[in-house]
């Protein structure tokens, strides 16, 4: 078996090309059709003129479609790029920028949009039929899905085998100096994570995984690459439903999954909202969960209401996607958090204090990470090479040999699953030309997490909540977007005149607005 993804699809294909691979909106595609669409992308993209380490923008919805563009952009020898389909075309386009895309996948609206947004016109793969963007401006060269299923369902010609330590993927994830970030993911890296979570999961081509996250965000590379190596097929949640908790708890039963994959908040939100707790789900077997911690409460009654259910906490921010895992037998009365475990797929991990000393049981430390799943490196930034990922999370060495979590190091914050780098909040308010100056805190947590921005604004002029909202969603994803605005005369300040966040968080609403 080749350690690539640009394969993953063809081997299951070889072995049952009538097995369901992919169930959603748009209809359920087998892993023959998806074999041969994935082919005709391929040849689609070559002929835009995409070629062996390109970089391809895909801006499209959750659908069967996306999981083909995403396996013929890996046959075309590229990576691709996946984008927030509610992501303001602004912030799209500032990252397809940013590394360089070759071409992009979108419906011709959409890469209209991104055009007027700054993008460069690229050749363009409109994922929408010819008469759907006949009256869009489009760049040259430019292909509609009807060209597309015109196309031989072979390999692309002169397209050599990818290596495993090519980049597959890039995630954008939040920056901390108001820029996000590239995170690029080899295919060695997400094939050993995806490996790893068939074989751990004992996964076979009878299971039913669920897909809930977003394309862009990397919980979904479980979702859609286990269940590939598997020969398993995955139901795909849209975004409009992601967080419709009824809709969710009926789609988990009417879909009969037999693996769920999410973060702690959606699941919470179908246990108080959804009536999970009492669905009949004979064929759920496991419960992954990640992003953020569960409250060890409502785990509890997950507990008690799934006992035949695996559940297992992942844990791993994007550079290394799932670095350690922990599974959740009984839950003990009175235990404040669950561990985040012991490493996994073929990683090592280890604390280290502050002066550089390895962390022994019971002591603190910053989570270091080394092995398969750490990324290839930031776009434009070095590679990664065999160093170690300092994780910026602190965790504690328990005397059994796994770890808790016990915070962050720095600002980026975990808001109902999505990685948000405060600064980045921060960054983008304070070019609102009506502020001077700007914090951002989350307060609450899981479903119940706001994030609150402490302003001071310019004599004169004090901006409305949905002004500077506003102002965010053109620039922002939807997870980014402030929930509520203090108005303040100034921001507290701690001794060495850093913006003191304790008060901010400890002190509660001066003024709302």
């Amino acid at each position: 078996m080749k350690n690539d993804l640009a394969s993953i699809v063809s081997e299951a294909a070889a072995r049952d090309p009538e097995a369901v691979a992919v169930r959603a909106p748009d209809g359920v595609m087998t892993y023959g059709a998806l074999d041969r669409t994935a082919d005709r992308v391929a040849r689609a993209l070559v002929s835009l003129g995409v070629r062996p380490g390109d970089r391809v923008g895909v801006w499209t919805e959750k659908s069967a479609r996306a999981v083909a563009i995403f396996q013929g952009v890996l046959r075309a020898g590229a990576a691709y790029v996946p984008a927030d389909p509610t992501g303001p075309p602004a912030r799209i386009a500032a990252g397809f920028r940013d590394c360089d895309v070759r071409a992009v996948v979108a419906s011709a609206a959409r890469a209209a949009r991104l055009v007027e947004a700054g993008l460069p016109a690229s050749p363009l793969l409109a994922a929408d039929a010819r008469a759907a963007g006949a009256t869009a401006e489009l760049p040259a060269p430019a292909l509609f899905w009807d060209d597309v299923e015109a196309f031989p369902a072979t390999p692309p010609d002169g397209v050599a085998p990818t290596g495993e330590d090519a980049i597959a993927y890039i995630l954008y994830t939040s920056g901390s100096t108001g820029r996000p970030k590239g995170v690029a993911i080899s295919h060695r890296g997400a094939r050993a994570i995806s490996s790893w979570a068939a074989r751990e999961l004992a996964l076979t081509p009878a299971d039913r995984l669920s897909n809930h996250a977003p394309f862009h965000f990397d919980l979904s590379v479980i979702d859609l690459y286990a269940a590939f190596s598997a020969g398993a097929s995955v139901s795909i949640v849209t975004e409009w439903a992601s967080y419709n908790a009824r809709q969710l708890v009926s789609f988990l039963m009417g879909e009969r999954i037999t693996v769920w994959y999410s973060v702690p908040s959606a699941l919470l939100l179908m246990m108080e909202r959804g009536g999970l707790l009492e669905a009949s789900a004979p064929d759920l077997r496991a419960i992954l969960f990640a992003g953020e911690v569960f409250p060890v409460r409502h785990l509890a009654r997950l507990r008690r209401a799934f006992p035949d259910a695996r559940l297992l906490n992942l844990y791993g921010p994007t550079e290394t996607n799932v670095c350690a895992f922990h599974e959740v037998g009984e839950v003990p009365a009175g235990v404040a958090s669950i561990p985040i475990g012991r490493a996994c797929a073929g990683d090592r991990i280890w604390a280290v204090t502050a002066d550089g000393a390895v962390v022994r049981a019971g002591g603190e430390g910053e989570l270091h990470v080394e092995g398969p799943t750490v990324m290839h490196g930031y776009w434009g930034q070095p590679p990664q090479g065999q160093r170690p990922y300092a994780t910026g999370d602190i965790v504690k060495l328990r005397e059994d040999g796994a770890y808790d979590y016990i915070g962050r190091r720095d600002q980026m914050v975990k808001v109902r699953g999505f990685r948000v780098e405060l600064g980045e909040i921060e960054a983008t308010l304070a070019a609102h030309p009506d502020l001077t100056e700007v914090a951002v805190v989350v307060e609450g947590d899981g479903m119940a997490a706001r994030l609150v921005a402490h302003v001071v604004t310019t004599a004169g002029r004090r901006p409305s909540l949905v002004e500077l909202k506003r102002h965010c969603a053109e620039r922002l994803p939807r997870y980014m977007i402030i929930d509520e605005v203090r108005v303040l005369d100034a921001l507290p300040r701690t001794s060495n005149g850093k913006i003191d966040r304790r008060d901010l968080m400890s002190s509660g609403p001066r003024e709302e607005r």
